[in-house]
């Protein structure tokens, strides 16, 4: 069963991210003031970083029912599975904007999912940066 559910938590993710990095610019753009940014990349990447947040907190989430996945530092006397859920979500935002705070340590098979977040965390924002690269050039072709 845990298996079934981080499958297709990771599907949701992964189609996710490719959709982002495939994603096709309409034939006829709405005619807008030159703006060297797309709103609409823009949005797109806020809304993947938010999957990919909850897509990983699920599983950390999930993985903590199996084996013991977080650590927390800081003593908590509440360990409900609100919390637990929360402190998941925590980690992967923290994980994947590669901040690092410290405070919860990754163990076992979630250092791993660890390190896959991280390197999708650090990757991102060029694949955003790419992106937007790649829509300007193709504006500046059929303009001419």
């Amino acid at each position: 069963m845990k298996i079934i559910i981080m499958s297709l938590i990771l599907f949701v993710i992964l189609n996710s991210l490719i959709q982002f990095i495939l994603f096709r610019q309409e034939s006829h753009p709405l005619k807008t003031h030159k703006i060297s940014l797309s709103f609409e990349v823009f949005y797109t990447l806020i809304v993947i970083y938010c999957i990919v947040i909850i897509g990983f907190g699920l599983i950390y989430f999930v993985l903590s029912f199996y084996e013991l996945t977080l650590v927390e530092n800081v003593k908590d006397s509440d360990s409900s599975t609100s919390s637990l859920l929360l402190r998941s979500f925590y980690f992967s935002g923290v994980t994947l904007l590669t901040i690092g705070y410290g405070d919860i340590t990754p163990l076992g098979f979630g250092r791993f999912v660890a390190i896959i977040q991280a390197l999708i965390g650090f990757i991102l924002p060029t694949a955003f940066v790419l992106k937007l690269v790649h829509l300007n050039f193709e504006q500046k072709r059929h303009r001419s």
